[in-house]
C-alpha cells in the first residue's frame, strides 16, 4: 500500500493565482497583442513582476501559509508558457474557429463573450523539451524564503492535455508529424518528465497541475457535444489518465503531486461548466498517480461530497469550500460542518474514523483569485480576508498544524 504524503499538503492552502497589482495589469494589457514567448522577454514587465512578487510572498508568509508561490504573477493566464516553450509548438495569433471543439466549456464561454480562446498554441513539429519554462520563476521565488522553507514552496503546472481537448479531432497536431494521439502523448510525457526532474534538481518538492479539463468531463453539455460528433468521451478521458501517469512516471518519491480541478475561473469571476464529480470520481481518485486532489466545492455546481467515498486511504483532498469569486465571507461554523460532513464520507469509503480521515484533508478557496491576469470580481482587501478565513478555518479544525 502506498504511503500517505503530508507537509505538503498543508491544512490551509490556496490554489496559486493571486490578484495582480494595478501596475502589473496595465503593463500586461499593453502587451496583449504579443505572443507569450515574446511577452516574457519584456524587461520593464520583469521589473514590475519582481516587485509585486516580493510583496505577495511576504503577504503569504504573514498570513501563515506554507505552500507559498509567486501568485502566478509572471503568467498571462494560469497555465503559463510551458507549451510555447517546447520545441514543436507555435502560437497562432488569429486562429480559425473551425479548429476548436466549440462545446468544450471554456472555448464556448470565450466565444460568447467575444474573447479569443486564450493562447492558441498548436503542434507544428516533433515535440522536445529544450529548456525549462518554469525554472527561472522557481529560482527567483526560492530566494525570497528561508532555506528550510524551500521544500514547502509550490509551483503550478499546465495540464498535459490542455492543447489537445480544445481542438477538434485531427487538429491538435499535423498527421505527418504524429500518426496518432499515442505518439503525440508520448512526447508530451517525455517533456513533462524532463521538466519535473529539472525542478526537482533545483529544490522543488511540491507541484500542482491545474486542470479544469478533467472537471469538464462532468459537464453534460460537453459530453453531448462529443456524442454528436461520434466521439467516445470516456475513452478520451482514459487516454488523458494514461498521459498523466506517463508524465509523472519518473517523478522522485519525495516530490508531492497535486491536481486541481475547477469549473472555470475567467476574468470577473466567470465560470465555464457544471456537474458533480460522480461521473469521474472512481477513475480520478484511483487511476491517476497523484497524492492530493484540490477540489472546487464552493457552490452546488460542483455537486455533493458523496464522490469522495472513492478516495483511497493513501490520498489527500483539499476542500475548496471558500469562494474566490465573490467578496462575501462564508460562515466559519457552516464551513466546519461541511468539512466534517466530507470527512465522514471519506472515512466510510476508506474504512476509517472521522479523525483518521481528517488527517488527509485540508481547506482552500475553490480556485485562484486571478486565473486570468485581469482577476476576479474582488478587491485586494477581499482576497486577504478570504485567505485569512482559510487560515482561521484550518486552525479551528486542526489547531497548531500548518
Amino acid at each position: 500500500m502506498p504511503t500517505n504524503k503530508q507537509r505538503p499538503p498543508f491544512r490551509a492552502e490556496h490554489l496559486g493565482s493571486l490578484l495582480r497589482p494595478k501596475e502589473l495589469i496595465e503593463k500586461r494589457l499593453q502587451l496583449d497583442d504579443k505572443k507569450a514567448v515574446d511577452i516574457v522577454k519584456d524587461d520593464e514587465l520583469h521589473a514590475i513582476e519582481d516587485k509585486a512578487i516580493n510583496e505577495i510572498v511576504k503577504l503569504q508568509l504573514d498570513l501563515g501559509f506554507h505552500a507559498i508561490n509567486d501568485g502566478e504573477y509572471r503568467r498571462h493566464q494560469f497555465w503559463g508558457t510551458f507549451f510555447p516553450n517546447l520545441e514543436g509548438f507555435e502560437e497562432i495569433m488569429n486562429p480559425e474557429w473551425e479548429m476548436f471543439r466549440m462545446y468544450v466549456p471554456d472555448t464556448a464561454a470565450f466565444t460568447e463573450t467575444g474573447h479569443k480562446p486564450g493562447e492558441t498554441i498548436v503542434c507544428v513539429g516533433k515535440i522536445k523539451h529544450v529548456g525549462s519554462a518554469y525554472l527561472s520563476d522557481w529560482n527567483y521565488l526560492k530566494r525570497l524564503v528561508p532555506a528550510e522553507k524551500v521544500k514547502e514552496l509550490k509551483i503550478t503546472l499546465a495540464a498535459p492535455e490542455w492543447y489537445h481537448l480544445r481542438y477538434k479531432k485531427g487538429r491538435a497536431y499535423p498527421k505527418e508529424v504524429y500518426a496518432n494521439d499515442a505518439e503525440y502523448f508520448a512526447d508530451i510525457a517525455k517533456a513533462y518528465q524532463t521538466e519535473l526532474q529539472v525542478l526537482y534538481d533545483n529544490g522543488c518538492r511540491n507541484v500542482t497541475i491545474d486542470d479544469p479539463n478533467l472537471a469538464y468531463f462532468c459537464d453534460e453539455k460537453m459530453l453531448a457535444g462529443f456524442k454528436a460528433d461520434g466521439e467516445d468521451a470516456d475513452a478520451l478521458l482514459d487516454s488523458y489518465i494514461k498521459l498523466y501517469n506517463d508524465c509523472v512516471a519518473s517523478r522522485p518519491a519525495d516530490m508531492h503531486l497535486g491536481i486541481h480541478l475547477c469549473r472555470g475561473n475567467f476574468a470577473n469571476s466567470r465560470h465555464f461548466s457544471e456537474g458533480g464529480y460522480d461521473r469521474i470520481a472512481t477513475k480520478l481518485f484511483n487511476n491517476i498517480d497523484a497524492d492530493t486532489y484540490f477540489l472546487e466545492y464552493d457552490t452546488e455546481r460542483a455537486g455533493n461530497f458523496e464522490p469522495l467515498k472513492e478516495l483511497p486511504p493513501h490520498k489527500n483532498v483539499i476542500l475548496g469550500v471558500i469562494t474566490s469569486k465573490f467578496p462575501q465571507l462564508e460562515d466559519i461554523e457552516e464551513m466546519r460542518n461541511r468539512v466534517f460532513q466530507a470527512a465522514d464520507i471519506i472515512a466510510k469509503g476508506a474504512g476509517q474514523t472521522r479523525e483518521e480521515a481528517l488527517k488527509r484533508i485540508g481547506v482552500s478557496p475553490q480556485c485562484g483569485f486571478a486565473s486570468h491576469h485581469l482577476g476576479n470580481a474582488v478587491t485586494h482587501d477581499d482576497m486577504v480576508a478570504k485567505l485569512k478565513l482559510v487560515r482561521q478555518l484550518a486552525d479551528s479544525i486542526w489547531p497548531g498544524e500548518p
